[in-house]
C-alpha cells in the first residue's frame, strides 16, 4: 500500500449505543453520548459516524442540534424526517440528505415504513458557527458525484463499484472510508468489510478496489481543521 498514515476500525469495535427494546440499534465510530473514548473524539472536522436501524415504527422524537452539520445515507427503508423549520421530507436510499444546525433546529427522525430502516449519519463541525438553520437533500446522487459543504472544506463521494472493478479516492489532508456494503481492498493490501471504516492522513489518492461482490462506500475528503468556536 502506498505510504499513507492509517488506522482501521472494524464493524465490531464501535461503541454499541441506541435502545433495542424501542427498536433502535447504533453502533458508533467516534465518542458518543454515554461513550467517551479521549483519544476518539473526531478525525479532521468528522466528529460522528453512527450506523442506525430503526424497526417499523420506531424512531428518534423530537430533539435538538446546535453548531454541527448531520449529513445522512440511507441504505434500506425510508427516513421520515421532520424539523422546527417546517420541512417534512421522506428520504431515500441513493438520497443525500443535510440538516445544518445552525445556531439552532429541532428535528425528529422515524421510520414510518412496513421494513426495517438503516442509515448512516455523519456529524462535521462547520466552518463558521451560529447561523440560520439549512437544510436540503439531493435525490438519486450518482456514482462518484462529490457533495461539498459549504466552502468545500469537506466533501462527500459515494463510490459504487461491482466485483472486480477498481476506483480511486479522493486526495486530502484527512480522508475517512467507510464501507456500506461488501468488501473492498485498498492499494491492493488493506482489506475492509461492511461497517469498516479508515482514516487515512495526507493521503495522495488511494486505490479501492470491490472483492468478490458489488461495494459502496462512502468517502468524506475533509481539507480544514475542525473549529472550536
Amino acid at each position: 500500500m502506498t505510504h499513507v498514515q492509517r488506522s482501521v476500525q472494524r464493524a465490531g469495535e464501535r461503541f454499541r449505543g441506541g435502545d433495542p427494546d424501542a427498536g433502535i440499534e447504533t453502533w458508533h465510530a467516534f465518542s458518543f453520548s454515554g461513550f467517551y473514548d479521549p483519544d476518539n473524539v473526531r478525525f479532521g472536522p468528522l466528529a460522528a459516524c453512527n450506523e442506525e436501524r430503526l424497526a417499523p415504527g420506531a424512531g428518534f422524537a423530537e430533539h435538538p442540534h446546535r453548531d454541527v452539520e448531520l449529513v445522512t445515507w440511507v441504505v434500506e427503508g425510508e427516513l421520515t424526517h421532520e424539523d422546527s423549520t417546517g420541512h417534512v421530507e421522506v428520504v431515500r436510499p441513493g438520497d443525500v440528505q443535510r440538516l445544518g444546525a445552525g445556531a439552532g433546529v429541532r428535528h425528529s427522525e422515524r421510520n414510518e415504513g412496513a421494513v426495517p430502516l438503516r442509515f448512516v449519519q455523519m456529524w462535521l463541525t462547520p466552518s463558521e458557527y451560529g447561523g440560520e438553520p439549512s437544510y436540503e437533500v439531493v435525490r438519486d446522487v450518482a456514482d462518484g458525484t462529490p457533495y461539498a459543504l459549504a466552502g468545500g472544506e469537506a466533501v462527500l463521494h459515494v463510490r459504487r463499484l461491482r466485483a472486480g472493478e477498481r476506483g480511486s479516492l479522493p486526495g486530502a489532508p484527512w480522508v475517512y472510508v467507510h464501507v456500506v456494503r461488501g468488501e473492498v481492498r485498498l492499494d491492493g493490501e488493506l482489506l475492509l468489510g461492511a461497517g469498516d471504516a479508515a482514516r487515512l492522513l495526507d493521503a495522495p489518492g488511494v486505490e479501492v478496489t470491490a472483492i468478490g461482490s458489488d461495494a459502496e462506500l462512502l468517502c468524506w475528503e475533509m481539507h480544514a481543521e475542525p473549529h472550536f468556536g
